[in-house]
């Protein structure tokens, strides 16, 4: 306890320099718990973002097709239906839902009011396959997926500039391009979708309503097709199904063995997989830079420590001569180094914290701050105290008492 008294006593002898000393460790503490936090919480925004989109998903879509050496547009040849989605619901056990789904933008009025917002036409499969989920009303039925009625789903956003109060909504009559439609259920919500996007700010409506009333296709293109998004029961099956896909489609739409398969399968768990694993080589990336500036706080630490060794020299040589040992000379600048080197990381924790909580407010960047970095943060910062205090310590406790009295 002496020990811990007379190095608290030191440093507070020169305070100023002691604060210096501990900037290092203070900024090396700081990067570290900043960016493990960002990379945390980039983490958490992904599984996020594959929770709102639902699990085990495969996006199929027509590519662009080239003909004579001319690239066409995606979807200019073997347009997808509603046909081939029931074919597929149909031959692939594996999977739970196929959702069809064509997409535009309109002008959504109520009253005074309006908002251009994105559109949605699906059949009833859409929504298990999205993972949308409704908070108040009514999902649209199969009858009225067939008689293309005039009804619609409402995302919270689009509810909110329109009605105010989103749970106003249902019951609703709005017009979309000049077509009355019924709002039947409110879609609970979703958030932000991995491009930024809010999956919120949508009107979710029969596939056959969307093409033949509010889009304008008539006769057999009000069953045409944009996006399948299909979710496959188990994700082993993934690769299976992803391979049966491509061979059903190739086989309805007549593609022969030596022509290109115009239909794409993307498997968009294993997308946004990857972005994750970028994200966590990006944060340790990031982490390590932030260890080196950790590592130069500590040789700064033994720097100052062997200065104030020198400083000290007939201090030194003063409590050898009174009875001090060595090994007390040694725990007492051993101490020193370790307090020096916890009061920054100390420092450093709080700062971080106040930053990550000022980032958050005014940028909105999602940030997971972990109490287990934290400790981690402050052990590696004490071990760092011994590990670079001791080589001071050590040519302070074998210091000659005669001549470091002698010293001037």
């Amino acid at each position: 306890m002496i020990l811990i008294e007379t190095a608290l006593l030191s440093l507070r002898r020169n305070l100023l320099r002691s604060i210096l000393t501990t900037l290092g460790i203070i900024i090396g503490i700081s990067a570290v718990v900043i960016m493990f936090a960002l990379g945390e919480g980039a983490q958490r925004e992904v599984d996020k973002q594959i929770a709102s989109l639902g699990t085990n998903l495969l996006m199929v879509r027509t590519s662009a097709v080239s003909n004579t050496g001319v690239q066409g547009a995606a979807g200019s040849v073997n347009k997808l239906t509603l046909a081939d989605a029931d074919a597929i619901r149909r031959e692939l056990p594996e999977i739970a839902a196929v959702g069809a789904s064509v997409r535009g933008q309109a002008q959504a009025v109520w009253g005074n009011q309006n908002w251009n917002t994105s559109i949605e036409g699906g059949n009833t499969d859409l929504l298990i396959a999205n993972n949308h989920q409704l908070e108040l009303g009514r999902p649209f039925s199969e009858s009225e997926l067939k008689s293309a009625a005039k009804v619609t789903l409402i995302g919270r956003t689009v509810a909110t500039e329109l009605f105010g109060d989103p749970e106003l909504a249902v019951g609703q009559t709005i017009r979309v391009n000049r077509v009355p439609l019924q709002i039947i259920g409110l879609l609970k919500a979703k958030g932000q979708d991995m491009r930024g996007s809010d999956q919120d700010d949508t009107l979710i409506m029969p596939l056959t309503t969307a093409n033949r009333r509010v889009i304008g296709f008539s006769g057999s293109d009000i069953n045409r097709v944009k996006l399948l998004v299909v979710s496959v029961i188990a994700a082993d099956d993934m690769a299976y199904v992803s391979d049966e896909l491509e061979r059903l489609l190739a086989q309805r739409h007549r593609i022969g063995a030596d022509q290109p398969n115009p239909f794409s399968v993307m498997d968009l768990s294993a997308m946004l997989a990857t972005r994750a694993n970028a994200n966590k080589v990006f944060a340790s990336l990031l982490a390590g830079v932030a260890a080196v500036s950790l590592l130069v706080g500590g040789i700064g630490v033994m720097n100052i420590m062997l200065v104030s060794v020198t400083e000290r020299t007939r201090e030194i040589g003063l409590r050898m001569a009174v009875g001090a040992k060595p090994k007390h000379i040694l725990w007492q600048f051993l101490i020193e180094s370790v307090v020096l080197c916890l009061v920054g990381a100390i420092i450093g924790l709080l700062l971080s914290v106040a930053a990550l909580l000022l980032l958050e407010h005014l940028f909105g960047f999602s940030m997971a701050l972990s109490p287990t970095i934290m400790l981690i943060s402050i052990a590696a910062t004490a071990v760092i105290g011994v590990g670079f205090g001791f080589y001071p310590a050590y040519k302070a406790a074998n210091l000659d008492p005669i001549e470091a009295l002698r010293y001037e």
